[in-house]
């Protein structure tokens, strides 16, 4: 499992799952970039919208190769 960011290894966990639903279903990013704002609302994983975290998932999914 790749490391995002996140404050916990529950917190990578759950991006990672993010990650590999993306993935698997071809979203886009506005759909993981909602995901990840769920996931922030959660209490304790407030900081999957960080820039860091974005970040990192962006560059998972390589979006900038599918521009």
């Amino acid at each position: 499992m790749s490391q995002y960011g996140m404050f916990t290894e529950a917190g990578n966990t759950i991006v990672d799952g993010i990650v590999k639903l993306a993935r698997a279903k071809g979203l886009s990013w506005s759909d993981v970039y909602d995901m990840l704002c769920t996931v922030s609302n959660i209490q304790g994983f407030g900081e999957a919208m960080d820039t860091e975290v974005r970040e990192a998932v962006y560059k998972a999914l390589d979006f900038d190769k599918r521009i």
